[in-house]
């Protein structure tokens, strides 16, 4: 009799310790499947709201108009990228539809990151090639100061001045326009045209420059 209990407890035991690793296997398995799938898309930035306004010195009123959105797209690396547009919520619904052009066509954005990361200097923005809409800044003529404006890859498509400003430099500082470059602005570009459809005013047509990475309503 007692060697059947302790064979019967045996059973049990082992019994129970199979169904222990099991679960552990299926755990690990949907950790290394959460990995996986988390893996395909490389996020630029993951900020709040609060986070993406901090330090602006817009006031209350235009604080207001803004939202903060969620971007996916192809970068200069070829992979997959997730970043944020902090614009006007009257820019949010046709952006979107930008973005979906933009990751259908494989058009490259090097990274997306609201210009807080660069202590809001447009500058240093430009120069790390930074998608991006809103900034008060000059808020006389600048429509980024109300987040109705859109800067796209801007080293790849640098502020070029026409005759007669020739002695003005590029910008941001060092930037070379080249067609050729995936990412790069030209008349026809199918992302051109697609923005024109949406309403979108290109910078390329400016009276005295051509700014190719601005659009803007």
């Amino acid at each position: 009799m007692n060697k059947m209990l302790i064979f019967s407890a045996f059973i049990i035991l082992a019994f129970l310790g199979c169904t222990s690793n099991s679960r552990k296997r299926l755990s690990i398995s949907k950790q290394e499947i959460n990995s996986k799938n988390s893996s395909k898309i490389i996020v630029d930035c993951h900020y709040t709201f609060d986070e993406a306004i901090f330090g602006t010195k817009a006031p209350a009123s235009i604080i207001k108009q803004l939202q903060l959105m969620d971007v996916t797209y192809y970068s200069i690396d070829g992979k997959l990228h997730k970043g944020q547009i902090l614009t006007n919520k009257k820019m949010v619904c046709k952006l979107e539809s930008i973005f979906r052009f933009i990751l259908q066509h494989k058009f490259p954005i090097e990274h997306a990151i609201p210009i807080v990361k660069y202590n809001w200097d447009d500058n240093l923005s430009m120069e790390a090639n930074n998608t991006y809409s809103f900034c008060y800044r000059d808020i006389s003529y600048s429509k980024h100061a109300m987040g109705m404006a859109i800067d796209i890859n801007p080293c790849f498509n640098p502020e070029r001045w026409k005759k007669g400003y020739e002695y003005r430099l590029n910008k941001p500082k060092g930037a070379h326009y080249n067609p050729k470059i995936a990412g790069t602005f030209y008349n026809g570009n199918p992302v051109v045209e697609q923005f024109k459809k949406l309403g979108f005013h290109w910078g390329h047509n400016f009276s005295m420059k051509y700014d190719d990475h601005h659009f803007e309503l």
